[in-house]
């Protein structure tokens, strides 16, 4: 008889990224390691085999959510960029483009609001630009701007500003009831590797357009940035609309990781196709006879 193995573990369970990244009670953003590897591959080369392998899946969910609101659903997911000049939105962007079908993206940009925006409530803008039902909808900045650089720029009063996150919260909470999966990323480096970004573009003059001045005058305000975020994402992170933040320095552990975390909360969404409405035999038949 075939003596038995003595290695009777059970193969770990898989990680699940959202779990690694979201904002809890507890969560201490001063304490994050912008370069830390947080999970999955260690190297780059095997992290852009892996988010290349997710297309596949991810193309298949987002038919199938797309499917599923032709069939009357109202789900959409709602993707939320956040974080500090050069902290790679872009290149995110880019990454969530590499795996999913492109005609269902639908990719809004927020800068400073237009003076006919401003005459209107903060977040009339942003309710403009929401994904429609099997959609899925990625914002480069968002309402927390709001909360964020108004609050750092003094733009408005204090008293203004600091009833804006039980308003995000009442949105949001809103907006998810009517079928929107938020899945709001704060994409974190370190001032170190900022600087490092910045002058990489000024020493290449055909990066010199996304150069902007006023970086400098932001990371002259780091701290206050830091903890206008600190705020933020402990006040706004919600069971029906969480934060999670990414690790940015390594650009290609950030796609790792958001990647992971779109195709984790598409797979728990787990869009269905609507059931068929017609005769599937009598049109195979009809489609024979024309």
């Amino acid at each position: 008889m075939a003596k038995k193995s003595k290695n009777n573990k059970k193969p770990a369970a898989k990680v699940s990224v959202r779990d690694l990244l979201r904002v809890g009670p507890e969560f201490d953003l001063s304490a994050v390691d912008a370069r830390r590897i947080v999970a999955g591959p260690k190297d780059k080369v095997q992290a852009l085999a892996e988010v290349g392998a997710l297309e596949g899946e991810v193309g298949d969910l987002q038919e199938r959510l797309y499917a599923e609101s032709r069939g009357g659903g109202k789900r959409r997911l709602l993707i939320l960029l956040q974080g500090m000049d050069t902290s790679g939105k872009g290149g995110a962007i880019k990454a969530i483009d590499r795996i999913s079908e492109p005609l269902g993206l639908r990719i809004a940009q927020f800068g400073a609001p237009t003076k006919a925006e401003l005459k209107k409530h903060f977040l009339w803008r942003i309710e403009q630009k929401l994904p429609t039902p099997g959609t899925i909808g990625i914002f480069d900045r968002s309402h927390y701007e709001d909360v964020l650089v108004v609050r750092v720029r003094n733009l408005v009063p204090p008293e203004e500003w600091e009833k804006r996150y039980d308003e995000i919260n009442a949105w949001e909470k809103k907006w998810a009831d009517d079928g929107i999966v938020f899945l709001k990323c704060m994409l974190f480096i370190s001032p170190e590797e900022q600087k490092e970004r910045l002058l990489a573009r000024l020493a290449e003059p055909d990066k010199h357009w996304k150069y902007r001045p006023g970086d400098v005058d932001d990371r002259l305000l780091w701290n206050d940035f830091m903890e206008a975020y600190r705020v933020a994402l402990a006040r706004c992170s919600t069971d029906h609309a969480p934060w999670y933040v990414i690790p940015a320095d390594r650009k290609w552990h950030r796609d790792w990781l958001l990647t992971q975390l779109v195709a984790e909360t598409l797979r728990e969404m787990n869009p269905q196709y609507p059931p068929t409405a017609f005769d599937v035999a009598a049109e195979k038949a009809r489609v024979q006879a024309s």
